[in-house]
C-alpha cells in the first residue's frame, strides 16, 4: 500500500483514540492527586519572549543552545514555543501577583511542549507533559512532600515498580560555585579523553560533566572532586532532613552523587525516575528545587520545588507493565432500526439513554437489519437494540446481549431502566457533563 502524500512532520505525531484512553487516565489521576493535596490548575502561553527561556534555563544548556523552536514575530520581537514547564509558571506567578496569596503557592499544570530533539523511542519534537510546582517555602518537608506525590501517581498508574527514584542533592549557588571551580581545575588537560559535548560543556556547564552518558566522560566522572567535599552545612542538613522524611513516607531511593539535571536553575534537591531496564535513557520525569528562579526574574527571594514527568513515556510503561486504562468510550448499546417509523422513534429513545449516561451509538441510512448488525460487532457493543416497524407497532424492542449473543423482545415502557440496570448503574457516566 501507497504512503499517503500529507503525513504529520518528522517529530510530531497524531494522538489516535486508542491513546487518547491513556492521556485520559493519566491527567484524571494527577488531577485527583493534585487537587488531594491543594494544588490548582495553571496553563501558561504555548509560545513565551525568548528571554524567558534564556534567562532561566540558563543560555549554555542543552535546550537554550539546540533544542529551542524560535520565530519572530511581525513586530520583530524574538519569542519561543516553550520547551518547559516553570519558567512560564515562575513568570505568571511575578505577573499576576501570586506572591500577595496566601503562601506556598501550589500550582499543576498538563501541557504540551516543544523541543528540537532527534525523534527516538519516546522523544519527540512536540510532547505532553504533567507537572507541578510548590512557590514560597523553603522548609524540606516540601521536597519529600514533592517527591512522594510523584511517587503516588506513579503508583496509581502502575508503573513504581518498573522505575527507581534517583536522588541527590546540588547544594546552594555558593557550593557549586566552588564545586565548579574544582571540576574544571579536574578536567583541564583531560580535554581529549571526553566527548565533543563535554569539551564545550568544561568552561560552560561543568556539572554536566557529571551525568553525560558517554563511556569515557563517565569513567572521568567516577574519578572527579566529590561535591560533598565543597558542600555547606547548612546544604548537607538540609538534604538530610529531605531524606529523613521520604523514610518517614516509605518512600524507597538510590543516591546518586552524578544526578545534576540539565537546567541552570535548580538548587538543592533534585531526583529524576529512571526506568528499571533502561536506566536514564529511560527517565520519565524528574524534578527539584529553584530557590533562586523568581528573584532572578526580578521577584524578591523566593523558594520553590517541581516536577514534571513526560506523558508518554510514561504511556511506554504502562503499555509495557500490560496496564489497559478504563475505558469509558465503549459503546454500551447499538440501536439498529428499519423504517421511517423506526428510525423516529429511536431518536427520543436515544436522547433518553444519552441523559441517563448510556454510551449509545445509532445505525444511519437505510442498510438492512444485518448489516447494522455487523457494525454494531465492529464497535464491540455490549449490547444492540432492533427496532423495526412490527415493534413500534406493538410497543416492544429486541434486546440483543452480543457478548452472549442471546436475545429478548421486551416492552418499549421501561426499556431505558432494564438497559441501565444490565449495564450497571455504578459503570454510567452520571457526573455534571460539565465537570472537568
Amino acid at each position: 500500500m501507497a504512503s499517503p502524500k500529507y503525513q504529520s512532520p518528522k517529530g510530531v505525531h497524531d494522538v489516535l483514540p486508542d491513546d487518547h484512553l491513556y492521556f485520559s487516565f493519566i491527567k484524571k489521576v494527577v488531577r485527583h492527586r493534585c487537587r488531594e493535596a491543594g494544588f490548582r490548575r495553571i496553563s501558561t502561553p504555548m509560545f513565551e519572549n525568548l528571554d524567558v527561556f534564556v534567562h532561566s534555563l540558563g543560555d549554555t544548556t542543552d535546550i537554550v543552545e539546540k533544542e529551542m523552536f524560535t520565530f519572530e514575530s511581525k513586530s520583530g520581537k524574538k519569542l519561543a514555543l516553550r520547551p518547559e514547564g516553570t519558567a512560564g509558571v515562575v513568570r505568571a506567578y511575578l505577573q499576576h501577583g501570586m506572591q500577595q496569596l496566601p503562601q506556598p503557592v501550589e500550582l499543576y499544570y498538563i501541557e504540551p511542549f516543544f523541543r528540537y530533539n532527534r525523534p527516538q523511542k519516546g522523544r519527540y519534537r512536540q510532547f505532553h507533559q504533567f507537572g507541578f510546582e510548590i512557590i514560597g517555602e523553603s522548609d524540606p518537608v516540601i521536597d519529600a512532600q514533592v517527591i512522594y506525590l510523584s511517587h503516588k501517581i506513579n503508583q496509581d498508574l502502575g508503573i513504581a515498580d518498573r522505575l527507581s527514584l534517583q536522588l541527590n542533592t546540588i547544594g546552594s549557588s555558593e557550593d557549586r560555585s566552588r564545586f565548579k571551580e574544582d571540576l574544571i581545575n579536574f578536567y583541564t588537560g583531560k580535554e581529549r579523553s571526553l566527548c565533543e559535548d563535554c569539551q564545550k560543556r568544561l568552561h560552560r556547564n561543568p556539572l554536566r560533566l557529571l551525568d553525560c552518558k558517554e563511556e569515557d566522560c563517565q569513567i572521568l566522572a567516577s574519578m572527579a572532586p566529590k561535591f560533598a567535599n565543597v558542600m555547606s552545612e547548612e546544604s548537607k542538613e538540609h538534604y538530610g532532613l529531605v531524606k529523613e522524611f521520604l523514610d518517614e513516607l516509605k518512600v524507597t531511593y538510590t543516591e546518586n552523587p552524578y544526578l545534576v539535571r540539565g537546567l541552570d536553575y535548580y538548587t538543592h534537591t533534585v531526583f529524576e525516575y529512571w526506568s528499571q531496564k533502561d536506566g536514564a535513557q529511560n527517565a520519565t520525569g524528574g524534578g527539584g528545587r529553584y530557590d533562586g528562579l523568581v528573584e532572578l526574574f526580578g521577584g524578591t527571594s523566593t523558594p520553590a520545588m517541581g516536577y514534571a514527568a513526560g506523558m508518554e513515556r510514561t504511556i511506554e510503561h504502562m503499555k509495557e507493565a500490560g496496564i489497559r486504562p478504563p475505558n469509558k468510550d465503549r459503546i454500551h448499546v447499538f440501536v439498529a432500526q428499519l423504517g421511517h417509523i423506526a428510525k423516529k422513534r429511536s431518536l427520543s429513545l436515544l436522547n433518553e439513554m444519552r441523559e441517563r449516561g448510556i454510551n449509545v451509538v445509532a445505525a444511519a441510512g437505510k442498510a438492512s437489519i444485518k448489516s447494522q448488525m455487523k457494525v454494531a460487532d465492529r464497535l464491540q457493543a455490549e449490547y444492540a437494540m432492533i427496532l423495526g416497524q412490527i415493534e413500534v407497532q406493538e410497543k416492544t424492542i429486541i434486546l440483543r446481549d452480543m457478548d452472549k449473543g442471546s436475545q429478548e423482545t421486551l416492552p418499549m415502557d421501561g426499556i431505558v431502566d432494564v438497559v441501565a440496570e444490565k449495564i450497571g448503574e455504578n459503570r454510567l457516566d452520571k457526573r455534571n457533563m460539565w465537570e472537568e
